[in-house]
């Protein structure tokens, strides 16, 4: 049976992961102020880099508004390092390399890797919007409609979701 997925409203998750740094991000650490917990498939592919990227190009913008951001796959620290590096990310990156956070939020996909999902918390610790797209730049856009700009609006585009 498929596990559930986090979803609208929900509280997050009691979760703790290890950085590429070795620093550890959890749930209470994001407490009290809003967050985007964005899950991705691999570190280094393409459309990985490029929803990254993004994310890094507004972080002024989420800064502004108090939003911390965070990236999580099932790579190791050494690559989500080396990916940090390549793209210069300057938010932390948790290393899931046992998929147990990505179990725990119902994304991880049957080949292994997380679907690209991007979670919006608000300060309360609950989940503000879900994003599944397969559009990279459609994550942080999403986010900052919401967390920046206080905008709702349904984030998942109409396109379905690739397996895997």
């Amino acid at each position: 049976m498929p596990e559930r997925t986090v979803a609208v409203g929900d509280p997050l998750p009691e979760f703790s992961g290890r950085t590429d740094s070795g620093s550890t991000v959890e749930r209470a650490g994001l407490a009290g102020r809003p967050a985007v917990l964005f899950f991705y498939p691999k570190a280094g592919s393409p459309g990985c880099s490029i929803e990254s990227r993004e994310f890094a190009r507004r972080l002024p913008e989420f800064t502004a508004a108090g939003v911390r951001v965070v990236g999580v796959s099932v790579d190791s620290a050494t690559a989500q390092k080396r990916f940090r590096e390549t793209c210069d990310l300057p938010f932390d990156l948790i290393a899931d390399d046992d998929g147990a956070i990505s179990r725990q939020f119902g994304v991880l996909g049957g080949l292994g890797v997380a679907r690209r999902t991007t979670f919006l918390i608000g300060a309360d610790g609950r989940v503000l919007e879900v994003v599944r797209s397969w559009r990279p730049r459609r994550h942080a856009e999403a986010a900052i409609a919401r967390l920046v700009r206080g905008a709702a609006g349904p984030a998942a585009d109409a396109a379905p979701e690739p397996k895997g």
